[in-house]
C-alpha cells in the first residue's frame, strides 16, 4: 500500500490537464508505483497545499482503478489560497492526501439513478457513472454549464464506457436556457429513483426543488456542496463539553472550534464552512442554531448533532459530547 506520514498518504502528480477554461486535471500515484486505498463513488480526499491549507476533492476516476487518483481543481477567481495552490502543482510534484472518505455515497436500493451535475460538480458524478455502469445499474448523467469549450471532462464523458446515457445541456448552445427541470423529471417514477446533485448552490436549490416537488422523498434526494458562503457570526454563549469535563464561552466573533481551541481542545475541521462534515458532533443538551450544509432539514430539526466550524446556539447553552 501507499506510504503513510503519519495519517497522510504521500503521492505524486503523474499527469496534469488543462480541461476548459479554469479546471485541471490531476493524476496522483504512489511514489513507489503501489496500489492507492480503494475508493468507493462519491468519495473524495483532502488535499495538503502546505501552510495550512487543506482542500477538498472528489475522486473523478473510476473506482475499480486504484493505480491513480484523478482531481478535477477549478481555479476560483475567489479562492482562499486552496485553489491557487492546486493549480501550481506540476507533474512530479509531491503532494500529502488523506484516505478516501465518502460522504455522497450512492444508494444501495436505487431503480434508478439521476446523476445532476453543474460546472466542477460533475467531477463525484464521473465516479459515480462508472460505478453504475459496471455494476449494469439504471441511470442518467446530466452535465450542465455555459458553453462546451468552457467545461472540463467533456470529451472524457463522450468516450466512456458509459457515453449512451451522458446528457450534455450548455446554455450557450440552448439560447441562454436551462436544464428543464420539470421536463427531465417527468419521464422518471419517483418511488424508485434517487437523485444526487452537485454544483453551484442556486443550482442545486433549484434540483433539490424540482425533486422535491416531484414527489421524492428527502432520503431520495443525495447533494454535495464544494463551497457555500457562511456567516458564523451571533451572540454569545455557552459550550459543555462534556467529555473533556470543560466549560468555555463562545464570543460572538468566534467559532466553537476556535473556542475550543483556546481551552485546549482540537476538532478536525476541513472546509470550515459547514460543508464536509468532518467537525460534526452529538449534542446532548441545548439547541443549536444550525448554518452548515452537510446535514439534511430532518437531520437539523432533530437536533442531536451540529457542526462545530460554522454552527452556533439557539439556546444560551449546549453540550456537547466532545
Amino acid at each position: 500500500m501507499s506510504e503513510v506520514m503519519s495519517d497522510l498518504l504521500k503521492v505524486v502528480v503523474r499527469r496534469r490537464e488543462q480541461h476548459g477554461e479554469a479546471v485541471i486535471a490531476l493524476e496522483l500515484v504512489d511514489p513507489n508505483g503501489q496500489p492507492l486505498p480503494a475508493f468507493e463513488a462519491g468519495a473524495h480526499i483532502d488535499l495538503h497545499l502546505g501552510e495550512g491549507l487543506v482542500r477538498q476533492y472528489s475522486l473523478c476516476g473510476d473506482p475499480a482503478d486504484t493505480s491513480a487518483y484523478r482531481l478535477g481543481v477549478l481555479r476560483d477567481p475567489q479562492s482562499r489560497g486552496g485553489s491557487v495552490a492546486a493549480h501550481a502543482l506540476q507533474e512530479s510534484s509531491e503532494v500529502q492526501i488523506s484516505a478516501p472518505r465518502n460522504l455522497f455515497p450512492l444508494a444501495s436500493n436505487a431503480g434508478h439513478s439521476l446523476l445532476i451535475g453543474a460546472g466542477i460538480g460533475i467531477t463525484p458524478m464521473i465516479a459515480m457513472a462508472y460505478a453504475l455502469h459496471r455494476a449494469g445499474q439504471s441511470f442518467e448523467l446530466y452535465y450542465c454549464g455555459r458553453s462546451r469549450q468552457s467545461s472540463a471532462f467533456v470529451e472524457d464523458l463522450l468516450h466512456s464506457p458509459f457515453a449512451a446515457q451522458v446528457r450534455l445541456h450548455f446554455t450557450a448552445e440552448h439560447g441562454g436556457a436551462r436544464l428543464e427541470l420539470p421536463q427531465l423529471l417527468a419521464g422518471v417514477a419517483a418511488e424508485r429513483t434517487h437523485l444526487y446533485v452537485c454544483g453551484p448552490v442556486s443550482f442545486m436549490d433549484a434540483v433539490i426543488s424540482a425533486g422535491q416537488q416531484h414527489g421524492l422523498a428527502d432520503s431520495q434526494i443525495h447533494r454535495e456542496f464544494f463551497q457555500v458562503e457562511v456567516d458564523s457570526h451571533g451572540d454569545s454563549f455557552e459550550v459543555v463539553a462534556e467529555r473533556s469535563g470543560k466549560t468555555l464561552t463562545v464570543a460572538g466573533d468566534q467559532t466553537i472550534v476556535e473556542a475550543l481551541a483556546e481551552v485546549g481542545i482540537r476538532v478536525k475541521v476541513s472546509c470550515e464552512q459547514g460543508v464536509c462534515g468532518s467537525c460534526l458532533c452529538d449534542v446532548l443538551e441545548g439547541e443549536p442554531d444550525h448554518r452548515d450544509v452537510y446535514l439534511t432539514d430532518d437531520e437539523k430539526a432533530d437536533n442531536d448533532q451540529m457542526t462545530l466550524c460554522c454552527s452556533r446556539a439557539r439556546s444560551p447553552r449546549l453540550v456537547l459530547d466532545i
